[in-house]
């Protein structure tokens, strides 16, 4: 099935590694050109060597950035100007804040989940945006959490920020509807990845539990019986980018093997 993105620019923020790399992977089987994001450029280059090993013909580059400071984000939207033109698909990743209840957090952890979690999204779209709307066709993709339909414990930081971050999303749908742009939500529940690990880590401390003690009581929850695979995500947002999506827009989309318990 043709998604009708190949050709596109798309930039994937957090790409070298789990869910972003996974995005980037899928998006890269369907042809389109890449640039990829994160803060480790080591990371980045290996990431781009890995992709290229897919064969192809599409043009990836990196952009070692943090997308919280705003100097890393002005230096990347240059470089994509200047480098790329104009980007089709955005798919905003970054990682997520430390776990942690109310109490644990000072206002420095605030401020820094509130730059990388939603200021981060106004900073990026704000200049990728006017190149869409002229450009007449777009895709605006936030990685969140299934925490913003089902706030989780211990993750206060991440369950308030994406939440606005999907709010942003909402609001701003209506607003670019017209210009042929798309702007849709992914919510993922526990995937096989790096932070997952790290949030059981942190929970097994503050609990005084093993690690497997905490995997299996999340194992338990999900009614697939399993973890997700990052490459499950990545089909999602391809569906997302692609023409055959053209009607969705505005969305919330959980992957989360059915552990949510609300109506929608």
């Amino acid at each position: 099935m043709d998604l009708g993105i190949r050709g596109k620019t798309a930039l994937v923020g957090g790409a070298s590694r789990g869910l972003g790399f996974a995005v980037s992977r899928r998006l890269a089987e369907e042809g389109a050109h890449l640039v990829l994001v994160a803060r480790d450029e080591t990371a980045l280059l290996d990431a781009r060597r890995r992709l290229l090993e897919l064969g192809g013909e599409q043009q990836i580059v990196v952009v070692p950035a943090d997308l919280s400071v705003k100097e890393d984000v002005d230096r990347m939207l240059s470089f994509v100007r200047r480098e790329c033109g104009v980007v089709d698909i955005l798919v905003h990743n970054t990682g997520g804040p430390p776990p942690g209840v109310f109490l644990d957090h000072d206002d420095e952890a605030w401020d820094a989940a509130y730059a990388g979690l939603l200021l981060s999204v106004v900073r990026v779209v704000r200049g990728l945006l006017p190149g869409m709307i002229e450009h007449g066709w777009g895709r605006l993709i936030l990685n969140t959490s299934f925490t913003v339909r089902e706030p989780a414990d211990r993750l206060i930081l991440s369950n308030v920020f994406r939440t606005g971050g999907v709010a942003l999303a909402k609001t701003l749908a209506r607003e670019v509807a017209s210009d042929g742009i798309t702007v849709n939500c992914v919510c993922p529940g526990a995937f096989d990845t790096q932070r997952l690990r790290s949030i059981f880590d942190e929970q097994a401390a503050a609990s005084n539990r093993s690690r497997d003690d905490i995997s299996n009581e999340w194992r338990k929850r999900i009614p697939l019986g399993r973890f997700l695979r990052p490459e499950e995500l990545g089909d999602l947002v391809a569906f997302l980018a692609s023409d055959l999506a053209g009607g969705i827009t505005g969305g919330t989309f959980p992957i989360e093997g059915g552990m949510l318990h609300g109506l929608f």
